[in-house]
């Protein structure tokens, strides 16, 4: 089992959808990429807090051994983020974005985080992520996601780090918006064109297509959930179990085993949905993740 490094937001989030709300739950994509990522794996994390983020919030990771010397604490108020889910529940509408201390995030790499051999870059600044990846010495593989803010603001940045990454990981609708395509299948084959070797497309409760450069596609199903209840998140521990697999086998992965970091993936995330913010994928333990495997294996006829 190898190290993750995850570079990403730590947050406060305030989260409406058609079942209820959550005021200033703890959320931020490295906060969940790390808890559905330790299930399986050891993480690294790096980011940025205010003194308002409190010990219990900080005991979480603690209680998964998250190794926390990356995470700065600074003056001021945490990242928050307010939003709400319609009856649309794969789109969040957000209400308000504030980065408070996130604004002046500086990713300095502690020097036992360089030898990292997973490293995926949460959604964040593309001129921060390509920092962090270039303090990395010798990775074994690394991953990205981002957004329609930064794709819309920081494209040519973006695209200098979608070169230097093995996988791209990203909502079907940013997959459109980036390659211009109309739909995902065009776009996932766009993509790998662009220099990843593989890229996976995320399509909510419709599943996901994984393209790779020398294999072709591959198309997985959602696993299946009767009522979702706070989708934030699903993407960044999709992410976290998705890399916490790929750093369980420990070496540069092959098509076979991304096809089963999918399935890992979508299976973590599928717990994230059942609560708020990140109380579904806390209640995910190597058992009951192999529990909800071996269900998910029979839904897509174990084809990985």
């Amino acid at each position: 089992m190898s190290q993750i490094l995850v570079v990403g937001s730590l947050a406060y989030d305030s989260i409406k959808t058609p079942v209820g709300s959550v005021e200033k739950t703890l959320g931020g994509s490295a906060n969940y990429f790390s808890v559905a990522a330790t299930v399986l794996s050891s993480v690294r994390v790096v980011g940025v807090v205010g003194d308002d983020y409190a010990p219990q919030d900080r005991q979480i990771l603690e209680s998964r051994k998250v190794d926390l010397a990356g995470m700065k604490v600074t003056p001021g108020k945490t990242f928050h983020w307010a939003g709400f889910y319609d009856d649309n529940l794969n789109e969040a509408q957000t209400l308000k974005t504030d980065l408070n201390v996130f604004a002046d995030f500086d990713p300095i790499l502690p020097e036992h985080y360089k030898d990292s051999k997973f490293v995926f870059l949460a959604n964040i600044d593309p001129n921060l992520q390509m920092k962090v990846l270039d303090q990395v010495k010798s990775p074994v593989y690394t991953g990205m996601d981002t957004m329609n803010f930064w794709i819309q603001s920081q494209k040519e940045s973006l695209l200098q780090v979608i070169k230097k990454v093995d996988i791209l990981l990203i909502n079907e609708g940013e997959s459109k918006m980036l390659t211009g395509c109309s739909n995902g299948i065009a776009a996932a084959q766009k993509l790998v064109q662009m220099g990843p070797e593989a890229v996976v497309i995320k399509r909510g409760e419709y599943g996901l297509v994984l393209n790779h450069r020398d294999h072709g596609l591959y198309l997985l199903p959602a696993f299946p959930i009767s009522e979702v209840i706070d989708p934030t998140g699903a993407g960044d521990t999709f992410a976290g179990g998705f890399f916490g697999y790929l750093s369980h086998v420990g070496t540069r992965p092959g098509f076979q085993d991304l096809k089963r970091a999918c399935q890992v993936g979508s299976t973590v995330a599928s717990f994230t949905v059942q609560d708020f913010g990140l109380k579904g994928v806390m209640k995910v333990n190597p058992a009951e993740l192999e529990k909800r495997k071996v269900q998910y294996d029979k839904f897509v006829g174990n084809h990985a």
